[in-house]
Protein backbone atom coordinates (compact mmCIF):
# COMPACT_ATOMS: atom_id res chain seq x y z
CA UNK A 1 0.00 0.00 0.00
CA UNK A 2 1.55 3.24 -0.84
CA UNK A 3 0.61 6.50 1.20
CA UNK A 4 1.78 8.49 -2.01
CA UNK A 5 -0.69 7.32 -4.59
CA UNK A 6 -3.58 7.67 -2.04
CA UNK A 7 -2.59 11.11 -1.67
CA UNK A 8 -2.26 11.34 -5.44
CA UNK A 9 -6.04 10.14 -5.35
CA UNK A 10 -7.48 12.89 -3.02
CA UNK A 11 -5.16 15.43 -4.20
CA UNK A 12 -3.21 16.26 -0.69
CA UNK A 13 0.39 16.33 0.10
CA UNK A 14 1.54 14.88 3.04
CA UNK A 15 2.39 17.78 4.94
CA UNK A 16 -1.18 19.01 4.74
CA UNK A 17 -3.02 19.93 7.96
CA UNK A 18 -5.55 17.77 9.16
CA UNK A 19 -8.60 20.06 7.76
CA UNK A 20 -7.37 20.00 4.54
CA UNK A 21 -6.84 16.30 4.06
CA UNK A 22 -10.33 15.91 5.51
CA UNK A 23 -11.64 18.27 3.13
CA UNK A 24 -9.89 16.78 -0.04
CA UNK A 25 -11.05 13.35 1.05
CA UNK A 26 -14.78 14.83 1.22
CA UNK A 27 -14.60 16.26 -1.86
CA UNK A 28 -12.82 13.55 -3.86
CA UNK A 29 -14.11 9.82 -2.24
CA UNK A 30 -17.95 9.62 -2.49
CA UNK A 31 -19.83 7.85 0.48
CA UNK A 32 -21.72 5.30 -2.12
CA UNK A 33 -23.35 2.29 -1.00
CA UNK A 34 -22.62 0.27 -4.92
CA UNK A 35 -21.33 -2.49 -3.31
CA UNK A 36 -23.88 -3.39 -1.48
CA UNK A 37 -26.06 -4.01 -4.45
CA UNK A 38 -23.06 -5.16 -6.75
CA UNK A 39 -23.23 -7.82 -3.65
CA UNK A 40 -18.89 -6.86 -3.91
CA UNK A 41 -18.00 -8.24 -0.21
CA UNK A 42 -15.16 -5.87 0.72
CA UNK A 43 -12.84 -7.00 3.71
CA UNK A 44 -12.37 -4.90 6.62
CA UNK A 45 -9.50 -4.97 6.16
CA UNK A 46 -6.73 -2.04 5.27
CA UNK A 47 -5.49 -3.37 1.77
CA UNK A 48 -8.49 -4.52 0.75
CA UNK A 49 -10.38 -0.81 1.91
CA UNK A 50 -6.96 1.21 0.44
CA UNK A 51 -7.30 -1.47 -2.86
CA UNK A 52 -10.80 -0.39 -3.17
CA UNK A 53 -10.35 3.59 -2.91
CA UNK A 54 -7.25 4.54 -4.12
CA UNK A 55 -6.57 1.40 -7.04
CA UNK A 56 -10.49 0.96 -7.76
CA UNK A 57 -11.14 4.72 -7.08
CA UNK A 58 -14.56 3.76 -5.80
CA UNK A 59 -15.93 5.36 -2.39
CA UNK A 60 -17.70 3.34 0.36
CA UNK A 61 -19.68 3.19 3.89
CA UNK A 62 -18.92 4.79 7.08
CA UNK A 63 -16.60 1.49 7.45
CA UNK A 64 -14.73 1.89 4.56
CA UNK A 65 -13.99 5.15 4.08
CA UNK A 66 -12.90 5.95 7.33
CA UNK A 67 -11.16 2.63 7.98
CA UNK A 68 -8.72 3.70 4.73
CA UNK A 69 -8.94 7.02 6.01
CA UNK A 70 -7.69 6.00 9.47
CA UNK A 71 -5.50 3.97 7.32
CA UNK A 72 -3.99 7.18 5.58
CA UNK A 73 -3.39 9.29 8.71
CA UNK A 74 -1.11 6.31 10.13
CA UNK A 75 0.99 6.02 7.17
CA UNK A 76 1.59 10.05 7.32
CA UNK A 77 2.19 10.00 10.92
CA UNK A 78 -0.85 10.77 12.73
CA UNK A 79 -2.23 9.30 15.87
CA UNK A 80 -5.49 7.46 15.00
CA UNK A 81 -8.09 5.08 16.67
CA UNK A 82 -11.44 3.95 15.32
CA UNK A 83 -14.39 4.22 17.80
CA UNK A 84 -17.67 2.76 17.90
CA UNK A 85 -20.92 5.39 17.14
CA UNK A 86 -24.77 4.92 17.94
CA UNK A 87 -26.66 6.79 15.47
CA UNK A 88 -29.49 9.13 16.29
CA UNK A 89 -32.80 8.04 14.97
CA UNK A 90 -36.67 8.64 15.88
CA UNK A 91 -36.71 5.43 18.12
CA UNK A 92 -33.84 6.89 20.09
CA UNK A 93 -30.01 5.88 19.57
CA UNK A 94 -29.02 2.51 16.78
CA UNK A 95 -26.76 -0.42 18.17
CA UNK A 96 -23.23 0.19 19.15
CA UNK A 97 -20.82 0.09 16.07
CA UNK A 98 -23.76 0.78 13.75
CA UNK A 99 -21.03 3.83 12.83
CA UNK A 100 -17.57 4.18 12.48
CA UNK A 101 -15.87 7.66 13.86
CA UNK A 102 -12.07 8.29 14.13
CA UNK A 103 -9.94 10.22 16.90
CA UNK A 104 -7.34 11.24 15.85
CA UNK A 105 -4.38 12.73 18.44
CA UNK A 106 -6.33 11.76 20.95
CA UNK A 107 -9.51 14.40 21.39
CA UNK A 108 -9.91 15.16 17.72
CA UNK A 109 -13.24 13.34 15.68
CA UNK A 110 -12.27 13.09 12.43
CA UNK A 111 -15.34 11.28 10.15
CA UNK A 112 -15.49 11.07 6.19
CA UNK A 113 -17.89 8.27 6.64
CA UNK A 114 -21.11 10.20 7.59
CA UNK A 115 -22.49 11.72 4.36
CA UNK A 116 -23.73 14.96 5.29
CA UNK A 117 -21.30 16.06 8.52
CA UNK A 118 -18.77 18.19 9.75
CA UNK A 119 -16.39 18.96 6.86
CA UNK A 120 -13.59 19.51 9.20
CA UNK A 121 -12.26 18.15 12.62
CA UNK A 122 -13.95 18.64 16.04
CA UNK A 123 -12.57 19.11 19.33
CA UNK A 124 -14.14 16.71 21.60
CA UNK A 125 -12.98 18.67 24.21
CA UNK A 126 -14.63 21.83 24.06
CA UNK A 127 -18.23 22.37 24.66
CA UNK A 128 -18.17 25.58 23.16
CA UNK A 129 -20.19 25.99 19.59
CA UNK A 130 -17.53 25.21 17.31
CA UNK A 131 -18.79 26.47 13.85
CA UNK A 132 -17.72 24.72 10.49
CA UNK A 133 -19.13 25.33 7.14
CA UNK A 134 -21.65 22.66 7.41
CA UNK A 135 -22.77 24.64 10.51
CA UNK A 136 -22.59 24.68 13.89
CA UNK A 137 -21.86 21.46 15.78
CA UNK A 138 -21.71 20.93 19.96
CA UNK A 139 -20.07 18.13 21.73
CA UNK A 140 -21.71 17.13 24.92
CA UNK A 141 -21.11 14.95 27.82
CA UNK A 142 -23.24 11.36 27.69
CA UNK A 143 -23.42 8.63 30.22
CA UNK A 144 -20.52 6.51 30.53
CA UNK A 145 -18.03 8.46 29.18
CA UNK A 146 -19.56 8.80 25.78
CA UNK A 147 -19.88 12.04 24.11
CA UNK A 148 -22.71 13.34 22.27
CA UNK A 149 -22.16 15.25 18.56
CA UNK A 150 -24.69 17.24 17.83
CA UNK A 151 -25.82 19.65 14.77
CA UNK A 152 -27.52 22.49 14.83
CA UNK A 153 -29.31 21.21 18.09
CA UNK A 154 -29.73 18.02 17.09
CA UNK A 155 -27.97 15.21 18.18
CA UNK A 156 -26.25 13.40 14.85
CA UNK A 157 -24.58 10.40 16.94
CA UNK A 158 -23.22 8.82 20.65
CA UNK A 159 -19.54 8.98 20.16
CA UNK A 160 -17.54 5.87 22.55
CA UNK A 161 -14.30 7.49 22.52
CA UNK A 162 -12.37 4.00 23.36
CA UNK A 163 -10.65 2.74 20.48
CA UNK A 164 -11.46 -0.15 18.09
CA UNK A 165 -10.07 -2.57 15.35
CA UNK A 166 -11.53 -2.55 11.97
CA UNK A 167 -12.69 -6.59 13.47
CA UNK A 168 -14.61 -4.74 16.08
CA UNK A 169 -17.13 -3.33 13.42
CA UNK A 170 -17.27 -6.72 10.97
CA UNK A 171 -20.57 -7.65 12.66
CA UNK A 172 -22.38 -4.69 11.99
CA UNK A 173 -21.04 -3.92 8.42
CA UNK A 174 -22.41 -7.21 7.63
CA UNK A 175 -25.55 -6.38 8.91
CA UNK A 176 -25.42 -3.00 6.68
CA UNK A 177 -24.75 -5.28 3.94
CA UNK A 178 -27.17 -8.08 4.10
CA UNK A 179 -30.25 -6.99 6.16
CA UNK A 180 -33.70 -5.96 4.72
CA UNK A 181 -33.58 -3.86 7.29
CA UNK A 182 -30.54 -1.83 6.75
CA UNK A 183 -30.28 1.53 5.17
CA UNK A 184 -28.01 0.42 2.68
CA UNK A 185 -29.84 -2.26 0.93
CA UNK A 186 -33.08 -0.73 -0.26
CA UNK A 187 -32.18 1.58 -2.81
CA UNK A 188 -28.81 2.88 -4.27
CA UNK A 189 -26.74 6.04 -3.11
CA UNK A 190 -23.79 8.26 -3.93
CA UNK A 191 -23.14 11.33 -2.27
CA UNK A 192 -20.12 13.82 -2.45
CA UNK A 193 -19.04 17.07 -1.49
CA UNK A 194 -18.06 19.91 -3.77
CA UNK A 195 -16.54 23.08 -2.97
CA UNK A 196 -20.00 24.81 -3.05
CA UNK A 197 -22.84 21.97 -2.03
CA UNK A 198 -22.76 18.81 -1.39
CA UNK A 199 -24.14 16.58 -4.57
CA UNK A 200 -26.39 13.47 -4.00
CA UNK A 201 -27.74 10.32 -5.91
CA UNK A 202 -30.24 8.83 -4.44
CA UNK A 203 -32.22 6.07 -6.46
CA UNK A 204 -32.92 8.03 -9.79
CA UNK A 205 -32.81 11.45 -7.64
CA UNK A 206 -29.94 13.99 -8.03
CA UNK A 207 -29.94 16.30 -5.43
CA UNK A 208 -27.54 19.36 -4.88
CA UNK A 209 -27.72 21.13 -1.61
CA UNK A 210 -25.63 23.84 -1.85
CA UNK A 211 -23.96 25.97 0.84
CA UNK A 212 -26.04 28.82 1.02
CA UNK A 213 -28.65 28.19 -1.46
CA UNK A 214 -32.23 26.00 -1.73
CA UNK A 215 -32.02 22.34 -2.35
CA UNK A 216 -32.80 21.29 -5.80
CA UNK A 217 -33.65 17.93 -6.75
CA UNK A 218 -34.20 15.77 -10.93
CA UNK A 219 -35.10 12.37 -11.53
CA UNK A 220 -32.61 11.27 -14.05
CA UNK A 221 -33.22 8.27 -16.79
CA UNK A 222 -30.86 5.05 -16.33
CA UNK A 223 -28.28 6.64 -18.98
CA UNK A 224 -28.56 9.68 -16.81
CA UNK A 225 -27.84 7.91 -14.00
CA UNK A 226 -24.88 6.19 -15.65
CA UNK A 227 -23.73 9.13 -16.81
CA UNK A 228 -24.00 11.02 -12.98
CA UNK A 229 -22.23 8.19 -11.88
CA UNK A 230 -19.62 8.66 -14.20
CA UNK A 231 -18.74 12.19 -14.70
CA UNK A 232 -19.94 13.49 -10.71
CA UNK A 233 -19.01 10.29 -8.66
CA UNK A 234 -15.90 8.78 -10.86
CA UNK A 235 -18.10 5.60 -10.66
CA UNK A 236 -17.92 3.45 -14.23
CA UNK A 237 -20.49 0.91 -14.37
CA UNK A 238 -21.80 -0.73 -17.40
CA UNK A 239 -25.51 -0.53 -15.91
CA UNK A 240 -27.27 0.43 -12.84
CA UNK A 241 -27.56 -2.80 -10.70
CA UNK A 242 -30.80 -3.90 -8.53
CA UNK A 243 -31.87 -3.06 -5.43
CA UNK A 244 -30.34 -5.54 -3.18
CA UNK A 245 -34.10 -5.27 -1.30
CA UNK A 246 -36.38 -3.29 -2.85
CA UNK A 247 -38.76 -1.44 -0.97
CA UNK A 248 -42.48 -3.27 -0.93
Amino acid sequence: MDATAYLARIGAAADDPLAALMARHLETVPFENLSVHQRDRVPLEDPALVEKIVDRRRGGFCYELNGAFAWLLGALGWDVRCCSARVATDDGLSFPGDHMALVVGGSTLVDVGFGRFAVGPLDLDSRDEQPDRAGVFTVRDAPDGELDIVWHGGTQYRLDPRARSLADFVPMAWWHRTSPTSPFTHALLASRLTPTARVTLSGDLFIETPDDGERTEKKLSVDEQLATYRDVFGIVLDAVPPALCPPD
